[in-house]
């Protein structure tokens, strides 16, 4: 873990990395594709847009302030992932509300032992957001997606067998209608 923490970035550093790929024609992580691109060069303008739209409810904000061990969040991810770049600008708000929180990102292709330690149901899904104390323990973890985006999930798969398009673009609308109130919702009982 504190190996993984040592190679993290700032978000504002992940936001920079980004940048400088896309103007590369790059994602991060080793496979690249058409595809991966057009997520990364999507999901680049959705963050930028919720860093500047996303506000915290007033329970949130006096949680995130309550906070009163050191902490850092450790956020696995690659820049193609849209649940990603969903929940990281309102998962970084809260953070930056509390000096004793420190956000750091990592890519999962670079950190990939850290990774396969928070599997969800088997596979490799991002993000995930590790909470590890100043003695390097881990206090809490989170993801890959708010709890009523895993239902949703969860649900879709079971009546239709995978995760399609069509679940795709409902979950597009979910978090366009939720504005990362469900989010907070989760961290709100995350950090009680």
């Amino acid at each position: 873990m504190k190996k993984s923490i040592l190679k993290g970035v700032s978000y504002p550093a992940y936001k920079n990395l980004i940048e400088d790929l896309l103007s590369e024609g790059k994602s991060t992580g080793k496979v690249q594709s058409s595809s991966l691109l057009n997520y990364s060069l999507s999901n680049h303008t959705r963050m930028k847009r919720l860093d500047k739209t996303i506000e915290l409810s007033k329970e949130m904000l006096a949680i995130a302030k309550e906070v009163s061990e050191s902490q850092t969040w450790v956020v696995i991810t690659e820049s193609w992932c849209v649940d990603a770049a969903q929940t990281m600008p309102v998962i970084y708000k809260i953070a930056s509300e509390n000096d004793k929180i420190n956000f750091t990102v990592v890519l999962r292709s670079e950190n990939e032992e850290l990774m396969n330690k928070f599997l969800t149901n088997g596979t490799k899904s991002i993000p995930i957001i590790i909470a590890v104390n100043s003695e390097n323990k881990v206090i809490n973890s989170w993801g890959p997606r708010p709890s009523k985006a895993l239902e949703m999930a969860k649900n879709h798969k079971k009546k239709y067998g995978t995760l399609d398009a069509v679940f795709k673009e409902d979950l597009g609308s979910w978090y366009a209608e939720d504005k990362g109130k469900n989010i907070q919702r989760d961290f709100a009982l995350l950090l009680k």
